[in-house]
């Protein structure tokens, strides 16, 4: 379940008569817990209260308490042996009139009364295994709101069919937007009377929902009549005439209206009851975002920009600046105006907007600047100077747009009430402008010049209708010569796999021939290229969220020369951090935020959790005073023995054999064992798991298809191949009875997994001995020797490879192309090779000591045996005084080290140099 799914649970659970006996199983249900783990607790199996209450092992302890005794009752259950025993996260007691609980982890309580307490059910969500975000938890009325539109939004559209579809769901968006705006308005003054609309709906409309459509209608189209002869002439009735007149493109167009059935009306009049002053625009706008599309309605809220990552980029980007220039010139009432002034003329350009979020937190941050500005020169009520249309967005879906021009206008409001006064607020308001500030378009296909010019002397184009305007009417020129513009936001990822042919058409004309192929590039960097022109015509700095993976691997050659050159610089970056949001699941997602901008000496900013580290400059792989590129190499730089890709079946399984099958085969055909060998890829070599395959030499072909079981399994083969699309693939079915591709050499080899999880200490490995054939989710190093086992088996190279070969979602990614034959490795001594050696066999002797512990027991970093420990540890120190003559001090002190004897050591290809310098990549 997600959030808004237990918000409505809880509130339906508040809204029934309470029923003391089943109340606690009631309340867990609405946290997702299954149906059959409630019926272990009703059964008494695994209720482990002593208070004749219900608890759930390492969750929460309830009690239904005698009238008027909720707070003595929670006092016992805080004590409870029963609530320590099972590690209980949360106790709660209720009589139906009172409720009170307490977060035992953090010491928070809730105190309320029973029929509040869904007010409050962002404290409990933990239960439901979800990760909050502390904004959301706290302010539940968004994801109320949410739920509520939600319910009427699905309502609707059943009873609605065709506004549905294609053609009309449009119309269905643009309905919900102005229905929004209406709550809002009759919450805050905006219209005359405290729930204005929501009670002229319930006054006007027939309870059989029968014309609830026309009096809404009626509404919509009195707040797009100007008072006076226009509004007689549209014969506006009385009831409807003190609504003012809104204007703004808001009501314009068609006032059609869906039809309500009864229920449709009553969530309607339910959404309107809402307080909707405690509205919170950056969060809002994106969950409701998800009620219009179909495949996010699922996740409602799942999927947003939490405010402290949106200030990750705007902070570093230009509000730490204007914050900072705010303290300096406290006391200089000249210098604070022209910081206001200066304010004034930012344009903040959000080219992947959403409902935006970045523009609204921008603008909200802005306003409170100036707020403090107009405070110590005495001008406390003065009236903005930040004009909204400098806060520019584009977005691929109408919806959203709309949402987001919705939310900036609220917003303004908001701050115009708490920096001005609801009088002066409210005086100022309406009418709403018309200049369409955000647009609805493909930013990888649109120019952004002609969206957002750099300077301008007024609006080309005002809108007769916000929601039908067309794209290349969405033109505004800025009187605002000589402002900043900082480009920003959150631009989808979409790995080079998962883009549809018309977004790698997209990614092509974003970079109109500035890098060989995009054919592998990730759909983020069409926004950063795009970006990078803009900047370098007009000035500006830009900052994106963005997936950690252009910052890895091989896309760190292909894109980062083509995107800094020598004008540009990185003048901040975040580095990796795990996405965070309302899923009960962690997102799959790791990002970084990366701030660039001309050339400069100022020094650069990096940024690691709560860590800032200052540098001269900041190479692509966000590592400070290191700039150089590591590009994919066919041939080992250092004395190393060669790494080669494991073999590839193709086979379409007929190859592979799982264990009981080659029981079977051997049984039966004991002759077929000459056939068959010992199968090993990434996933079963760290998991002590096996398979086998058919390895028939192409001599051996016509004795080993006479036995019939090999023989269908060739035949499965060949028909696999000839069945697929790819020539390739076809070409290989003159060899159904071999691997598409044979790398298999005798002898024993070291096999190293492609993919391990980012928790190891160690990066995995397992010698095989020559009757295993290593898979192609592997990488094979035949004929190694044991100082390259210790090399592989170090610190040193574990954190090369997490820099220069990057990871999938946790995963480091090996690449023998890029982590190993890249490797910088000092000239080696016969003493050194030794002692590599004797390391190497320490390793792998402690690791016989545990057999049969697999590699996944035995690099699990909670359980890492001391004495394997130990041996790791010897084998860094012999390894890093070959490098330095001692340990490292840190893996920052590591990358310094391995980029420098890189650099010395590929001087005679194309060193890789950024920044300032210029760019190239060495391989």
């Amino acid at each position: 379940m997600n959030a808004v799914e237990i918000e409505q649970a809880i509130t339906d659970l508040a809204e029934r008569p309470f029923e003391a006996a089943t109340f606690p199983y009631a309340f867990l249900e609405a946290f997702g817990n299954k149906e059959t783990t409630i019926k272990r607790l009703r059964a008494g199996a695994s209720n482990k209260s002593d208070l004749g209450g219900v608890l759930q092992t390492n969750n929460i302890h309830i009690v239904v308490a005698e009238p008027g005794a909720v707070a003595t009752t929670l006092a016992v259950l805080k004590v409870s042996p029963a609530t320590t025993r099972a590690k209980a996260k949360f106790i709660l007691a209720t009589d139906g009139t009172d409720f009170e609980a307490e977060d035992l982890t953090s010491g928070e309580t809730v105190s309320c009364a029973f029929k509040d307490f869904p007010d409050h059910f962002g404290f409990f969500l933990p239960l439901a295994g979800i990760t909050t975000v502390r904004q959301i938890s706290e302010n539940a009325f968004d994801i109320r709101a949410t739920s509520r539109l939600n319910r009427l939004y699905v309502e609707l559209l059943r009873d609605n069919p065709d506004w549905g579809k294609a053609e009309r769901r449009h119309d269905m968006n643009h309905f919900m937007a102005r229905l929004i705006f209406c709550f809002f308005a009759e919450d805050t003054d905006i219209f005359v009377g405290k729930d204005r609309f929501t009670e002229t709906v319930a006054q006007m409309s027939a309870r059989d929902s029968g014309n609830t459509h026309d009096v809404i209608s009626t509404l919509f189209l009195a707040m797009n009549t100007k008072p006076g002869a226009e509004r007689a002439a549209a014969k506006i009735p009385r009831w409807a005439d003190d609504f003012p007149y809104v204007n703004g493109g808001l009501f314009t167009g068609s006032l059609d209206v869906p039809r309500f059935s009864k229920i449709a009306r009553s969530y309607l009049l339910h959404v309107g009851g809402l307080d909707w002053t405690k509205i919170n625009p950056d969060i809002f706008g994106s969950m409701i975002q998800a009620v219009a599309e179909d495949e996010e309605r699922g996740e409602l809220g799942m999927h947003y920009t939490s405010v402290p990552n949106i200030l990750k980029v705007l902070n570093p980007l230009f509000l730490d600046d204007l914050r900072a220039r705010l303290a300096e010139w406290a006391d200089n009432p000249r210098a604070l105006l022209n910081l206001r002034k200066r304010m004034a003329k930012i344009r903040v350009f959000d080219p992947a907007c959403g409902s935006g979020n970045f523009l609204v937190i921008a603008y909200k941050e802005m306003r409170l600047i100036e707020a403090k500005i107009n405070e110590q020169r005495g001008e406390p009520h003065r009236a903005s100077e930040i004009p909204l249309t400098n806060f520019r967005g584009i977005e691929l879906r109408d919806f959203p747009a709309e949402i987001a021009r919705l939310a900036l206008v609220i917003a303004e409001y908001q701050c115009d009430v708490l920096y001005r006064g609801q009088k002066l607020a409210l005086a100022e308001f309406l009418p709403l402008h018309n200049e369409n500030w955000i647009t609805c378009g493909n930013a990888l296909c649109v120019d952004w010049l002609s969206l957002f010019p750099a300077t301008g002397t007024g609006v080309k184009v005002v809108a007769d209708d916000l929601f039908q305007t067309p794209l290349d009417q969405a033109e505004i020129d800025f009187d605002n010569e000589g402002g900043e513009t900082y480009i920003c936001g959150n631009p989808p990822y979409l790995g080079s796999q998962d883009q549809s042919p018309q977004q790698k058409a997209d990614l092509t004309a974003a970079f109109a021939g500035a890098i060989k192929s995009t054919k592998s590039a990730d759909y983020v960097s069409g926004w950063f290229i795009k970006a990078r022109r803009y900047i370098l015509a007009h000035g500006g700095c830009f900052a994106f969220v963005t997936t950690n993976s252009i910052c890895q691997g091989r896309q760190v050659a292909l894109f980062w020369p083509a995107i800094l050159g020598s004008e540009l610089e990185i003048r901040f970056a975040v580095q990796s951090f795990h996405w965070r949001n309302l899923a009960s699941r962690k997102a799959a997602v790791v990002v970084s935020i990366i701030g660039i901008g001309p050339s400069s000496t100022k020094a650069k900013l990096l940024f690691d959790g709560e860590q800032v580290q200052s540098a001269q400059f900041i190479g692509p792989y966000l590592v400070p005073d290191h700039d150089t590129v590591v590009a994919p190499s066919r041939r080992l730089i250092s004395p190393l023995s060669p790494m080669t890709n494991g073999s590839m079946p193709n086979d379409g399984g007929g190859l592979l054999l799982d264990p009981d099958e080659y029981r079977k085969l051997v049984r039966q055909r004991p002759e077929a064992a000459a056939f068959c060998r010992k199968f090993l890829g990434s996933h079963d070599s760290i998991q002590g798991e096996m398979r086998y395959c058919l390895w028939i030499a192409d001599s051996d072909t016509s004795v080993a298809c006479a036995i019939p079981e090999i023989a269908e399994r060739v035949r499965r083969v060949r028909t696999h191949r000839q069945d697929s699309d790819r020539p390739e693939t076809n070409a290989l079915a003159a060899v159904p009875h071999a691997f598409g591709e044979r790398r298999h050499q005798e002898g024993r080899a070291l096999l190293v997994p492609r993919h391990s999880s980012e928790s190891r200490p160690y990066l995995p490995s397992i010698l095989v001995a020559d009757d295993t054939v290593i898979g192609d989710s592997a990488i094979a190093m035949y004929g190694f020797t044991m100082p390259d086992v210790a090399i592989y088996s170090s610190r040193l190279h574990l954190v090369w490879v997490a820099t220069v070969c990057g990871k999938i979602k946790e995963d480091y990614r090996y690449s023998n192309s890029l982590g190993w034959n890249t490797f910088p490795v000092p000239t080696l001594t016969a003493k050194n090779k030794e002692d590599l050696a004797r390391c190497a066999e320490g390793i792998l002797l402690a690791r016989e000591h545990h057999f049969p512990s697999t590699i996944a027991d035995l690099y699990d970093p909670d359980n890492l045996p001391d004495d394997l420990r130990a041996a790791h540890d010897r084998n860094d120190e012999v390894l890093e005084r070959i490098y330095i003559g001692r340990r490292f001090k840190n893996d920052t002190e590591r990358l310094e080290k391995l980029f420098d004897l890189y650099t010395k050591m590929t001087t005679t290809a194309a060193p890789a140099k950024v920044t300032k310098r210029k760019m190239g990549a060495s391989a």
